[in-house]
């Protein structure tokens, strides 16, 4: 099988030669520094060329900016800049930029998608995610209640922005899957409730969900925390998997397994353990083993790899990849 073929087979709960080996959120870039010193070469700074060092399987993420007509994941310029309604209109002629140029530079791996040399991998901000980033966490809470014409009034504009980025994909390169950001979980569960979700989000999700899988492409949330209690809501939007399931807010893969056996997750292995030398990461694998199993998951380091991990540490983890995702 190919890379691509692999990737839909598993996310399909279908049969596979093996499966991927990639990392979705690879390194820190203290990470890096330390490398470079351990031998990694000083060359190799782009984290797709570093994978591709590493001998992971090939992939391309494009993250569309809200603010910047760029597909790199880039710091915005407007954290907690909108307080009400006179100032997104202010800051308005500011966001969702023209990205003509950059969804024209997605065409070559395209080709290399087509080849089944490489997935291509699309990532959209969401409507909780961009609403907090222009009022700041708090003044998000308390719009739910005071502004929420405005809240409607961003997520509006929001998708508007995104189902032109996926106009402008159809003739250029339809990714394998997309990744939603959001990050509306912490280690406790949910920043916001169901009610909310089904207020300020779900009209919102129903349209960009429905584009995106005319698209025949995987729907999946990026969301870092305890994210059990959101399934029920991905599922009822059309939300097809999570990812990166952090081991340190206590999720339980095999507990969504049980409890959604068709849920895709990606992710989940603690990268707390990778320190530790090989028995903590064979124990970690150990643990993961049974979840690889049912198919529909990709275990994959539960976010960056930190800069406690050597180089040759990390190498014991690429290895031990290599025997646990053989099948």
């Amino acid at each position: 099988m190919n890379h691509v073929e692999r990737f839909r087979a598993v996310m399909n709960f279908e049969p596979v030669d093996r499966l991927p080996r990639w990392e979705w959120a690879m390194w820190w870039d203290l990470t890096l520094d330390r490398w470079h010193g351990e031998g990694l070469p000083a060359q190799l700074t782009d984290v797709f060329a570093i994978h591709d060092y590493f001998g992971l399987d090939p992939y391309k993420q494009f993250w569309f900016s809200t603010t910047d007509a760029t597909i790199e994941a880039v710091q915005h310029h407007v954290e907690g800049s909108v307080a009400n309604m006179d100032d997104y209109l202010r800051i308005l002629p500011r966001l969702y930029p023209d990205h003509a140029a950059a969804i024209a530079s997605m065409r070559p791996w395209a080709a290399r998608q087509a080849a089944g040399e490489a997935v291509v991998w699309a990532t959209l901000e969401g409507f909780f995610w961009f609403p907090r980033t222009l009022l700041g966490f708090e003044r998000l809470m308390l719009a739910y209640h005071d502004q929420p014409e405005l809240v409607h009034c961003i997520n509006s504009d929001l998708l508007a922005f995104n189902l032109r980025l996926l106009e402008g994909m159809r003739g250029s390169c339809v990714p394998t899957f997309f990744t939603v950001a959001e990050d509306m979980s912490y280690n406790h569960g949910p920043m916001v409730s169901r009610r909310v979700c089904e207020e300020f989000m779900t009209p919102y999700y129903l349209r960009l969900v429905e584009r995106m899988k005319e698209m025949n492409a995987l729907v999946i949330m990026d969301t870092d925390g305890d994210c059990g209690k959101l399934v029920p809501w991905l599922a009822s939007v059309g939300v097809e998997g999570v990812l990166p399931l952090e081991r340190q807010a206590k999720v339980d893969g095999m507990a969504l397994r049980a409890a959604y056996p068709t849920l895709r997750m990606v992710g989940h292995y603690n990268k707390l353990v990778m320190h530790l030398g090989e028995a903590a990461m064979r124990a970690e694998f150990e643990r993961l083993a049974p979840l690889m199993r049912t198919g529909g998951f990709i275990p994959s380091v539960d976010h960056q790899t930190p800069p406690a991990v050597s180089m040759s540490n990390y190498r014991i983890y690429l290895r031990l990849l290599d025997e646990y995702t053989a099948c």
